[in-house]
């Protein structure tokens, strides 16, 4: 019964750090939803060069990730509104209810140099020209994906707004 009469101990109040609204508002957009499809990682950025892809690439690699090429048409790439869930899967991360992508021959075992993938990645653009191309990393020993990126889109791709119009 002690306890329960013992006198609580006083907390102090600190002032909480303003946010300042105000001078906020202008920093907060939102993304443009309609005409803005993105698909991997990275996929909001510009097209990714040869050397920017060689980097991811060799992080997968220094993960001891297994590198794997995927290609797909725009027709089926983009997996909004089909599946039997009824979850917009286009918006769900790593949800893949009918996403899966056409293999470009069989993952790169024993792959040690990024060189390696980029030639793959070439061959797959110029065999698929009109396809859109990813970059996936397998993990062996988990048995899962743990890493995928937009690798090559298609040239006439009009799925996602440019830079300066994807937020409102």
């Amino acid at each position: 019964m002690a306890a329960l009469s013992a006198i609580a101990p006083v907390v102090t109040r600190v002032t909480a750090v303003s946010t300042v609204k105000t001078t906020n508002a202008k920093s907060m957009m939102v993304w443009q939803p309609h005409g803005n499809k993105f698909f991997e990682t990275f996929s909001f950025l510009p097209p990714l060069s040869d050397g920017e892809i060689a980097k991811q690439v060799q992080y997968m690699l220094n993960n001891g990730w297994t590198p794997c090429i995927e290609f797909e048409d725009a027709a089926h790439a983009y997996a909004d509104g089909h599946g039997w869930s009824g979850l917009d899967s286009s918006i769900t991360a790593g949800y893949y209810d009918n996403r899966y992508w056409v293999m470009w021959k069989l993952p790169m075992y024993g792959c040690v140099n990024p060189e390696e993938v980029l030639q793959e990645v070439r061959a797959c653009t110029k065999a698929f020209p009109y396809c859109y191309v990813r970059v996936c990393g397998f993990d062996n020993i988990k048995q899962v994906q743990c890493s995928s990126f937009l690798a090559s889109r298609p040239p006439n791709d009009g799925t996602f707004a440019a830079l300066n119009e994807r937020q409102v």
